[in-house]
C-alpha cells in the first residue's frame, strides 16, 4: 500500500496548502469513508473542469490544480489522490478509453481515482465534475462513475495505478490552453493498454 500513499512531483500532497485543505475537509468526519467522500465531493464540485468552463491554465501537479481551481479530469484526479493520501487513505489512478464525441472515433483516455476503504477495499470514484448527462456520486459499495463504455473500441480498464500514466502527464505538461488540450487529448490503443498493464 505504501506506493499508493507516496509523495511525488505530480502528487505533491506534502505541500502546505494541500495539507491544510486536507485537514479542513476531514474535520468533523469520523471514518475514512466519510473523509474519502468529503475529499471526492470537494474536488468534484470546487475545481472547475477545464473544458466545461473553458478555463486556463492547463494544470497537472496537484498543488497547481488547487491553486488555479481548474483542471481536466486527469488533473482533478491528481488533486483528489493528493488529498486522500494527505489523510492517510491509499489512492490510485484509473482510466477509461472513451469516444470523444460519443460517435465512435476519435477516442481519448478519461482519468479518475480509486481509494482503499477499510470496510470494502478498493472503491472507484470519478471527480470529473457533474453537468447535464453526468452524475458521478460516492455511494459505496455501488460505483457511480461519470461515463459508461458503449463502443467496441472503448474500454473500462480495471487496473489501479500508483502514479498517473506518463502519456497523461506529458499531454498536461505540453499543452497550455483548454482548447489546445482538447485537440491533443491523451489516448492509448487497446493493444498499447495491455502493454501498460491496464
Amino acid at each position: 500500500m505504501e506506493k499508493f500513499l507516496a509523495f511525488s512531483e505530480i502528487i505533491d500532497w506534502q505541500q502546505p496548502e494541500i495539507l491544510e485543505l486536507s485537514k479542513k475537509i476531514a474535520s468533523g468526519c469520523e471514518t475514512q469513508e466519510a473523509i474519502a467522500k468529503a475529499c471526492f465531493e470537494w474536488v468534484r464540485d470546487e475545481v472547475r473542469h477545464s473544458f466545461d468552463y473553458q478555463m486556463n491554465p492547463i494544470t497537472c501537479r496537484a498543488s497547481d490544480v488547487l491553486q488555479y481551481r481548474t483542471g481536466y479530469c486527469y488533473a482533478k484526479s491528481h488533486l483528489l489522490a493528493a488529498l486522500l493520501r494527505a489523510n492517510g487513505i491509499p489512492a490510485g489512478f484509473c482510466y477509461q478509453r472513451l469516444s470523444i464525441d460519443d460517435q465512435g472515433a476519435p477516442y481519448s483516455l478519461h482519468g479518475f481515482n480509486a481509494a482503499y476503504l477499510p470496510d470494502m477495499g478498493w472503491y472507484r470514484m470519478d471527480a470529473r465534475g457533474n453537468r447535464e448527462g453526468v452524475n458521478a456520486q460516492f455511494v459505496p459499495p455501488e460505483e457511480q462513475l461519470a461515463f459508461k463504455t458503449q463502443f467496441a473500441e472503448e474500454a473500462d480498464f480495471q487496473a489501479i495505478l500508483p502514479e498517473p500514466l506518463p502519456v497523461v502527464v506529458t499531454a498536461l505538461q505540453t499543452q497550455t490552453t483548454w482548447d489546445g488540450m482538447l485537440q491533443n487529448l491523451p489516448d492509448v490503443s487497446l493493444e498499447q493498454a495491455k502493454n501498460l498493464g491496464l
